[in-house]
């Protein structure tokens, strides 16, 4: 099947419509050559024999590709073709500056934009592919052609800032995709983020305002530079009209199954229930798999599709079952194509698992979780208005 075909096949799960996932994508991302040497540093230090191809690479993507039209998902999906971004769009969440910055490395050939994030000839036309193809799926549901998108792109978007490119972020789709939202009647808009990672750059882009909850479940791994001067710490609140609308939820290396499960339910459904949102968007990265060399937070496959259950749930009792999906991170080439998939099962609310772990049983103990969670709920219980 072309990338240019839209197809639906089989039987809604449900039977009313709602339980298909329309899957936006487009083949020429992955003209986004990121390189190899030594991890994400695109170095060669001349004593290996064998280096390695950076983690943001094609190879992750095209098992996330070929999961979901081969796996057991793939009756309740429904494929859309993606489209760039025009430049005029970029200007909702990045500054001018920004946008020339990232043309003018275009037109030379590249630039290493920040540690690990290398803009090559074709990643531009990738990355508005990227951002276009969000746009494009959040589109859809603003025009009421489905409830649940998903859009499958790379380069990754939630690093990047209003100002500056971040973690293998050049454009921040998620949040393109959120300003399309606000600009089209939506009046409130949460974000959920799973990657392990911080999303900095969504965050940033929201920070001033109460009508956008950001929420960001990630490794308390804080700054790591001049690229990401953000900690992701819990008192990172937002400010003006914002503040008490980002909430971070730093969770301890290993967290597992169990302990995101938990952080979810004490923490995200009541923030959601407070905020009462018209949509929801969920970031998620595959990176906080047991399998992860990004990662160290041990979710397997039924955490995933747990987070997609609670997710999916929370769509449909805030926000009319309206909810856009948009892919980060996940950087082990075989594993995170699973977890993708059982994150739209979850979402779909199916019985029982339509695929089987292949490599999963991590040994978990949340105990340490639980404590964090718990002196997290109190701070923010202490410091943030809407939520008391």
């Amino acid at each position: 099947m072309s990338s240019s075909e839209t197809i639906v096949s089989g039987e809604d799960p449900k039977g009313d419509g709602e339980g298909i996932i329309h899957v936006f994508w487009e083949e020429g991302m992955l003209k986004h050559e990121t390189g190899r040497g030594v991890f994400d540093t695109g170095t060669d230090p001349g004593f290996l024999d064998v280096l390695e191809n950076h983690p943001e690479n094609s190879d992750r993507v095209k098992n996330m590709v070929s999961i979901l039209k081969r796996g057991p998902i793939a009756p309740f999906l429904s494929w859309h073709q993606g489209t760039p971004a025009l430049l005029s769009q970029l200007l909702s969440f990045h500054t001018q500056e920004y946008i020339n910055e990232l043309v003018e490395a275009d037109k030379s050939e590249g630039k290493i934009m920040c540690a690990g994030t290398f803009l090559n000839p074709g990643s531009w036309d990738a990355a508005l592919l990227a951002a276009g193809t969000t746009l494009s799926a959040m589109k859809h549901i603003l025009d009421g052609n489905g409830k649940i998108t998903y859009a499958l792109v790379r380069p990754p978007g939630h690093h990047a800032q209003p100002t500056r490119a971040d973690g293998y972020c050049f454009l921040n789709n998620a949040g393109l995709a959120v300003e399309l939202a606000l600009t089209s009647g939506v009046n409130r808009v949460a974000v959920i983020d799973i990657d392990v990672h911080y999303g900095n750059g969504t965050a940033e882009g929201f920070y001033r305002s109460d009508r956008v909850l950001t929420i960001s479940l990630h490794m308390n791994h804080g700054s790591w530079g001049p690229s990401h001067p953000q900690n992701g710490t819990v008192d990172e609140l937002g400010e003006g009209e914002g503040f008490g609308y980002n909430l971070n939820i730093p969770l301890p290396n290993g967290s597992g199954d169990r302990g995101y499960a938990h952080a979810m339910t004490e923490l995200v459904v009541p923030a959601i229930q407070k905020f009462e949102p018209e949509m929801m968007v969920l970031v998620v990265g595959q990176d906080s798999s047991a399998f992860d060399p990004n990662g160290r937070q041990c979710l397997t496959m039924e955490g995933y599709r747990k987070i997609g259950q609670i997710v999916g749930g929370m769509s449909k009792r805030h926000s009319e079952g309206r909810l856009l999906i948009v892919q980060e991170g996940g950087y082990h080439v075989t594993y995170s194509a699973y977890c993708l998939h059982a994150t739209l099962e979850g979402v779909l609310n199916f019985a029982a698992p339509l695929l089987s772990d292949p490599i999963a049983y991590y040994p978990e103990d949340d105990a340490f979780t639980a404590v964090v969670v718990e002196s997290i709920k109190k701070y923010q219980r202490e410091n943030i208005p809407f939520l008391n």
